[in-house]
């Protein structure tokens, strides 16, 4: 199984897919003239306007649900992974991907809002509603499928181990992994298998509570943990305020030779990019097009914002401690198997939180162990519930017409006992695992969102409408995708049939 995995990573995450990344990135910037920039102070006006209703959520729920997926263990452990597998500079790389992709995140997202549904009381939409209505026919229906498929395999299966791994492993850094069981899965220790009991019991509570109860969660729980993340990184910063110039100069200076080899920095940092901030992944679009809103455009610019809050803000609040104490090795191709630096152990784990805890434990002792792990815990545990979510809207997609709950059930199963796997595995392969689905999702979904574009420009037509609708000084926004000339937006359609009626 393993090698099967590692074969299919070494494919899907070719060179070709690392920059398509940033192609498209820089494409939908240019096309929409640097939104990302031009409607900042619009991301920060709509983060808290209350649209939510019994059908949908508000946009700062729907922007929290979104970031507790965002946010997680990369950008814990992925950034330290990107900093020990392609040197101090992919943090760079990090930074590209996440300003371009912010342009990604819009265009993704506002079609999910373009191209929704109410199903059974909720609204649903992602990748596979915009494909299908898009397309139409029978080749629209068969890529919906695929592409449906692909985020129960990536979602369902692949993605949650690596956030329960990070978990235990960040906790057991602490407490060891005490006494060894013997399992089916392998000798286990009892330190491991409490800490994964306790994630899946409370993660069984929260998943079959629905939306609702994952929004309220997420709405408490992920801003409140991204500040103290935040704080306690400027802390660090403050602790170590002369080494700043040398850890900039440090990143900036080998952005396009890496230390590990020619082009190490770069894909590494855009791998680890995209698979912390997701823009492109074709996963925020199953959050935007839950939100309640006026415009699909206001969602696609709430989204664009949570890119910048996961990796300029998280992200960087990570490479910063990881660097300024110096508490990182990075792997070589060195024919002795040395490092290219080693400044902690070499049994020190590349692939997890390790880098982090002892980055935060070289200022705050003990504390900074305990505190990394519980920022893990929260981060990890979040983003487990969305990717249920995820997965959850995708069992919806392919069962609307049988209208049964049995899989909708049986899809909670499969996340609880991938998330128990993950647990209890070597990082290593479960990294790769999440890689597998991360880039499987991507290609689907990058690849369809550029077709649409070039075929109909739906979201540019929005952003256009938006924008003058913005300059007109409107008070309460309207969208008739009749009048744009976008076709089979039904919800839209009907609701504005319902408003013309009142």
């Amino acid at each position: 199984m393993e090698s099967v995995i590692n074969t299919l990573n070494g494919i899907i995450w070719s060179p070709a897919l690392v920059y398509l990344c940033l192609a498209a990135g820089l494409f939908f910037s240019i096309i929409t003239r640097f939104m990302q920039v031009r409607h900042f102070k619009e991301m920060l006006r709509l983060l808290f306007a209350r649209n939510d209703s019994p059908e949908g959520i508000s946009s700062f729920q729907a922007l929290s649900v979104s970031l507790s997926g965002r946010v997680g263990m990369g950008n814990i452990a992925g950034v330290a992974a990107a900093i020990g597998f392609g040197g101090p500079s992919a943090v760079f790389w990090m930074w590209a991907v996440a300003f371009l992709g912010a342009a990604t995140a819009y265009v993704e997202s506002t079609l999910g809002q373009i191209y929704k549904e109410n199903d059974r009381g909720q609204y649903r939409g992602g990748p596979a509603y915009y494909f299908e209505k898009f397309f139409g026919g029978g080749f629209g229906k068969f890529y919906g499928t695929l592409v449906a498929i692909s985020f129960l395999i990536s979602c369902g299966l692949f993605l949650p181990g690596v956030q329960s791994n990070g978990v235990v492993k960040a906790i057991t850094g602490i407490t060891g992994e005490g006494a060894m069981v013997d399992t089916a899965f392998g000798n286990i220790g009892t330190n491991t298998l409490v800490v994964t009991l306790v994630i899946v019991v409370i993660l069984g509570l929260i998943i079959f509570g629905g939306i609702k109860r994952i929004a309220r969660v997420a709405e408490f729980v992920v801003p409140f943990m991204a500040l103290g993340y935040i704080l306690m990184a400027v802390l660090i910063i403050l602790f170590n305020i002369d080494k700043l110039p040398d850890v900039v100069r440090l990143i900036f200076s080998d952005i396009w030779s890496a230390q590990a080899g020619f082009g190490a920095a770069i894909g590494w940092g855009i791998k680890r990019g995209v698979y912390s901030n997701e823009a492109g992944q074709g996963t925020g679009p199953h959050h935007a097009a839950a939100a309640e809103v006026q415009h699909p455009a206001q969602q696609g610019i709430v989204q664009a914002f949570s890119v910048y809050v996961d990796t300029l803000f998280v992200c960087s609040a990570t490479a910063f401690m990881i660097l300024m104490t110096g508490m990182y090795n990075i792997q070589g191709t060195l024919p002795d198997g040395q490092f290219l630096v080693q400044n902690v152990a070499t049994d020190t784990i590349i692939n997890g939180p390790a880098f982090t805890q002892m980055a935060v434990s070289s200022i705050f002792g003990h504390f900074g162990n305990i505190f990394v792990a519980v920022a893990v815990f929260f981060f990890s545990f979040t983003t487990i519930i969305a990717y249920y979510y995820i997965a959850e809207v995708n069992v919806a997609y392919l069962t609307r017409s049988m209208k049964s709950t049995a899989a909708l059930f049986i899809i909670k199963l499969v996340l609880i006992f991938a998330v128990a796997y993950g647990a209890v595995n070597s990082s290593g392969y479960i990294w790769t695992m999440g890689d597998v689905g991360a880039g499987m999702t991507a290609w689907l979904n990058i690849v369809g969102i550029l077709v649409i574009f070039f075929m109909a420009k739906p979201t540019l037509l929005a952003l256009k409408d938006y924008e003058a609708q913005q300059k007109a000084g409107i008070k309460k926004y309207t969208f008739d995708p009749v009048k744009l000339g976008i076709k089979n937006a039904t919800f839209w359609e009907e609701l504005n049939k319902k408003n013309a009626q009142k």
